[in-house]
């Protein structure tokens, strides 16, 4: 059975009747960049359109081209929930040498150093352990970080010197999978903002050695599980099938349903006072629903009697679907 069997649960989507919209988990080839895969899946969805009937299509979460593994792409109206896979935890194998470094910290960049030191086993553990928690981590120069509108990479690829902020980030779990020096692999669970390669470079770097990243590989995004990506071959055996429907990409946000003319206020951007069942503090984010449409993501903040629902995101098909519902009934 195919991986996309899996997703689909039975669900074919018409795409026509959905708009294309949903999320495809790729297995991202080695060698591509996120952009390559993107514009793949804009092929592939858009087949023989003009540039601008193409849909719209994103990705929740850069991956360089030495990597490969989980790549989020989102489809039409997925791209309004792209922060759900950019803000989540991501968890990762990744294999790095530390007799040498790079300039970009990956093979993909000229060797600047080399190191003879050789940690023990129990060295690298303590470091490993060291490294768990909260912390602050300078991003690598050779990144798509912005610098007064310029790509770092772009900048230090024309000579210019980089200087990048230290970022607030946090491991949550650093396993040791193999050590044989100056190969260390490790899977890795950490939060959004973590670069693996920088990582690798500060391990290196507490134990006198290097940290080149030679192999790295996304297993998951947002616990996400590896079962579900598929290789483009698959995706494009069967590509509606490969579309998982954007109500399972927002499976871990809480669902409010409304009445109908709650549904008509959200969708024009209005405030609504709510008396809800659902377990909420001081906020909360919540995907909106009437009946079986989605209307888009709200924030549901405490007011002085009651919750207010404040809209986020509105889907534009919510809008169409109640226009038209509207228009129906008033020509009945």
């Amino acid at each position: 059975m195919m991986q996309a069997d899996m997703l689909s649960s039975g669900h074919d989507i018409d795409m026509k009747k959905e708009g294309c919209s949903g999320v495809v988990f790729l297995d991202k080839p080695l060698g591509w960049s996120s952009r390559q895969a993107v514009n793949e899946m804009v092929r592939l969805y858009s087949p023989g359109m003009r540039k601008s009937e193409r849909i719209k299509v994103g990705h929740a979460g850069t991956l360089d081209p030495l990597a490969t593994g989980m790549l989020p792409i989102l489809l039409g109206e997925a791209t309004r929930f792209a922060s759900l896979g950019l803000n989540a935890e991501k968890s990762y194998q990744v294999t790095f040498d530390l007799s040498m470094q790079s300039d970009t910290l990956d093979l993909e960049g000229e060797e600047v150093a080399r190191f003879e030191h050789q940690p023990t086993v129990e060295d690298l553990q303590q470091v490993l352990k060291s490294m768990l928690g909260s912390q602050q981590q300078v991003p690598p120069i050779y990144s798509a970080i912005k610098i007064d509108g310029k790509r770092a990479h772009a900048m230090a690829r024309c000579g210019e010197t980089v200087q990048l902020d230290a970022r607030d980030i946090e491991i949550y779990e650093l396993l040791l999978n193999d050590y044989s020096y100056p190969m260390v692999s490790l899977r890795v669970r950490c939060s959004k903002g973590t670069y693996i390669r920088a990582l690798a470079r500060d391990i290196g770097e507490k134990l006198s050695c290097g940290g080149c990243v030679t192999e790295l590989r996304r297993t998951s995004t947002g616990g996400w599980p590896e079962a579900v990506m598929l290789s483009l071959d698959e995706i494009k055996a069967a590509p509606n099938l490969a579309v998982v429907p954007i109500r399972q990409w927002l499976r871990d946000v809480v669902e409010l349903p409304v009445d109908a003319e709650a549904a008509k206020r959200f969708l024009h951007g209005q405030r609504i006072q709510c008396d809800i069942s659902v377990p909420v503090d001081s906020e909360c984010e919540v995907q909106v629903y009437c009946g079986d449409v989605l209307l888009g993501l709200g924030l549901l903040k405490r007011g002085v009697r009651r919750m207010v629902l404040h809209p986020e995101r509105i889907l534009p098909s919510a809008q169409s679907h109640f226009h038209a519902v509207a228009k129906g009934c008033s020509n009945g």
